[in-house]
Parts: C-alpha cells; structure tokens; sequence
C-alpha cells in the first residue's frame, strides 16, 4: 500500500479499531488523530473540550491531519468523528488519501460502546440508553453529508471487521 487511508465516520464506529487490523494487515503504520491530539497536547480530548472547547480541540486535530497529509509516508489514519465536518477537512482528506467511510446505525454503536467508551466521549456525557441512541441518530443525519462524500463507502452494520478489512484491502489494490 503507497497511499493514505482516512476512515471517516461516527465516533464509536469502529474507526480506531480496523485502523489497527489493517495496519496488522498491510504493515503500513496507524495514526489515531484523538490520541495525537492527546499527546500532543498531555491532555484527553475530553479535558480539551472541556477546558479549552470544541474550537480548539478541532484546529489541535486539523493540525494533526495536516502533518500526516503532508507527510510523504504511507499511513492509515483513524478520524475524530466530527473532524470531515469541520471548515474544509473532508476536501483536504479526500486530496491527500484515500477516504473510507464506515456507516454503522446508531444501534449498533451504541451497543458497541463500552461504558468507558461512553465517558471519554464529551458529547456522550450524562445521556440514557434511550437519549444516546436519539441523539446519535439525529448527530449521524447531521454529518451523514459530509461522510458520503468519501471514495468508497461501506456499510458496517452487515460486516464483521475483518470483511471491512478485506473490502477496504480490496478497493485500494485497484485503484492504486
């Protein structure tokens, strides 16, 4: 693989994960843009929210982005949820890589998010089973736009990871 990856979708979807099993996969290096920002900054992306805002944390993971795009290194990088909705990110996603958006339902993530996985999401934080479930559906209907914009777009809720892996693996063999 000689390009980059950028798996885009809702948070929670499963982005960090199948940026890990395809990196097993291809040998080429995994980038978490939320635990970049983290480093980066010595603090959780919570606590960014929290103490310095949305704003800021979304210009800290525009310039992560950034610097992989203009890195000559093939990478596979998993998004923040919101960061393809932000200013021109998807565009500058799509010119520097290759975008792959996994869709999943808002069922389906919220079974798949684990109580942690709950916490360390700011805009998860104090919701019932019922209101995440709601407010994710109408969240994904919000940036469903930005996220079909992507080159290949797969349908998760149907896939087990490592079909994912396979069709994403599949796709970039023939448009490389």
């Amino acid at each position: 693989m000689t390009t980059k990856v950028f798996l885009v979708g809702y948070m929670g979807c499963g982005k960090s994960t199948l940026a890990r099993k395809l990196s097993r996969r291809t040998g080429v290096r995994a980038v978490d843009t939320d635990a970049e920002v983290e480093r980066m900054e010595g603090a959780s992306v919570g606590d960014i929210f929290r103490y310095e805002g949305e704003e800021r944390f979304r210009e800290l993971e525009r310039s992560v982005v950034e610097r992989v795009a203009a890195s000559g290194e093939a990478c596979i990088v998993a998004t923040g949820g919101g960061l393809p909705t932000w200013s021109d990110n998807m565009e500058m996603l799509s010119k520097a890589g290759t975008t792959v958006y996994l869709r999943r339902s808002a069922e389906r993530i919220a079974a798949r998010l684990t109580p942690y996985g709950r916490a360390k999401r700011p805009k998860l934080q104090g919701l019932g089973d019922a209101e995440l479930v709601e407010f994710m559906r109408r969240n994904i209907a919000e940036r469903e736009p930005y996220y079909a914009q992507a080159a290949l777009v797969l349908d998760c809720d149907t896939l087990s990871d490592e079909e994912a892996v396979e069709r994403i693996i599949h796709y970039l063999e023939g448009n490389e």
